[in-house]
């Protein structure tokens, strides 16, 4: 009646692995965004985690202009890194035989 627990059991064990190589690749890639046509460019990595900023020394003078782009240039960021979550955990669910608990196909 239980006989396959040991199945399930296993197949929990590798969903968990590829769960954690999922998450070890997201956090190992990065994404770069520009704002006010280049004047800002801003690079996170797959944590959301800023690594890089660059700032065109014209917008020094402007703080304002310079907030706005910031603001832009890290809510493109963080949308980058969700949307690239989301795309693989839904890649993730494709390969374990069209498995997809939204229902959605």
């Amino acid at each position: 009646m239980f006989g396959n627990l040991g199945d399930m059991g296993k197949m929990f064990e590798g969903m968990q692995e590829n769960a954690k190589k999922l998450q070890e690749e997201l956090e190992s890639k990065t994404f770069s965004v520009k704002s006010g046509g280049g004047m800002i460019h801003l690079t996170v990595n797959g944590k959301g985690e800023a690594i890089d900023l660059d700032i065109d020394d014209s917008l020094l003078e402007d703080k304002e202009s310079l907030q706005i782009l910031l603001i832009g240039a890290m809510n493109d960021a963080y949308k980058m890194v969700e949307d690239n979550k989301q795309n693989s955990a839904m890649g993730m669910l494709g390969g374990l035989g069209g498995m997809n608990p939204f229902g959605a196909k």
